[in-house]
């Protein structure tokens, strides 16, 4: 039995090994032949216009008490009051990952899967806001993983569709929060939906005056094309209120190549280009723009490893620096996990690594928001 056992420990290394071999020969190719969905892109019909009254159709949002992910918080951690409560609208990343024949080009709503993936994300990133307000978090027929992966018109038709949900997701967000203060936060996919939110349902509206910051965490803003037209000002220091905060977690050393390239191939919100163009990149540790700051000032990564416990907080353990690109540099490897990408890309993880600051980021921008 011990032999047999060995031999199939055996085989296991050399297909790992084998696969490893032709990421190295085909690199992106490979990728996109087993993640870009091989059906033809079908128009989703639209969501009926009621669709969001729905308790089902969220994740989360203030009257789900009951296995509601966007209110864990570690064990023993304590928050100071707020002056007043923020409504956070959080449009949570990918988690329709397919593979081979069978993907779609969006999520069906019945995927239980993809949906105890996203509760999942929500859990590590939306909760991060619970001490400063309640949090809102819809399902939406979002893009699969290789609508990003191509440059055939059924990717960019496939995030459109996932756009249209979360517009009426937020419509309905509006309508239960019509006064006070907004914190507006997505993380990768549900960030690029945000900014075009932010520059279609957002800027130069009445709204906009009631946003205390955004937090577009995971997926790259032109300094030059893009916040121009997405009605806030980069945040530039943690006492800063009604801006935008972003950023792009890479280890050292870091090959960011291939996020750059998908960059710097789209035209930005301003309608000119993104390439040499600059990536906003907030410290989260610091909450100012660009800048350095070292582990022993980070006050809290969540450690989601041990999966037959809860995240742990451990403070002081990540450094942040920005570097020239616009890429935010965590110091050497840390294991956060299975799924670090290609390259030191701890996109996965932009949240967790900074999860205790985040949480002070928001605390102090409504602060600020409030008393101006």
């Amino acid at each position: 039995m011990a032999r047999k056992f060995l031999y199939v420990v055996a085989s296991l290394i050399v297909l790992v090994l084998a696969a490893l071999l032709a990421y190295r020969i085909w690199g992106m190719q490979l990728i996109r032949a087993v993640m870009v969905p091989r059906e033809a892109f079908a128009p989703l019909a639209p969501l009926p216009a009621n669709a969001y009254d729905d308790r089902a159709m969220w994740i989360a949002r203030p009257d789900i008490a009951k296995d509601n992910p966007a209110l864990w918080r570690p064990e023993g951690l304590k928050d100071a009051p707020v002056a007043q409560k923020a409504a956070v609208f959080f449009i949570h990343p990918t988690s329709y990952i397919t593979t081979f024949s069978g993907a779609h080009w969006n999520m069906r709503l019945s995927d239980k899967g993809s949906l105890a993936t996203a509760r999942h994300f929500v859990q590590d990133q939306a909760s991060a806001f619970n001490a400063v307000g309640d949090i809102w978090v819809p399902r939406y027929r979002q893009a699969n993983f290789g609508a990003f992966l191509t440059s055939e018109p059924a990717g960019d038709q496939a995030l459109a569709a996932a756009y249209g949900d979360v517009v009426q997701a937020f419509a309905a967000f509006i309508k239960a929060n019509p006064t006070g203060p907004l914190i507006l936060a997505g993380h990768s996919q549900g960030s690029r939906h945000l900014l075009q939110l932010l520059r279609e349902q957002v800027a130069g509206k009445p709204v906009a005056d009631r946003v205390a910051a955004v937090y577009a965490v995971g997926w790259p803003v032109s300094v030059e094309a893009d916040l121009p037209v997405l009605g806030l000002p980069a945040c530039a220091r943690r006492n800063q209120a009604h801006c935008l905060v972003s950023w792009q977690s890479y280890a050292e050393p870091a090959e960011p190549s291939p996020m750059i390239e998908s960059f710097e191939r789209k035209t930005g919100y301003a309608g000119s280009t993104r390439k040499g163009t600059h990536m906003l990149c907030t410290n989260p540790i610091t909450g100012t723009l660009n800048g350095a700051a070292p582990a022993r000032a980070s006050r809290g990564t969540l450690d989601s490893r041990d999966e037959a416990g809860p995240p742990r907080l451990i403070k002081g353990i990540v450094p942040a620096r920005c570097d020239a690109r616009g890429i935010l540099m965590i110091g050497d490897p840390i294991d956060m996990g299975p799924f670090t990408l290609p390259g030191n890309n701890y996109h996965v993880y932009d949240y967790s690594l900074f999860w205790g600051d985040v949480r002070e980021d928001a605390r102090q921008r409504l602060a600020a928001f409030l008393r101006s």
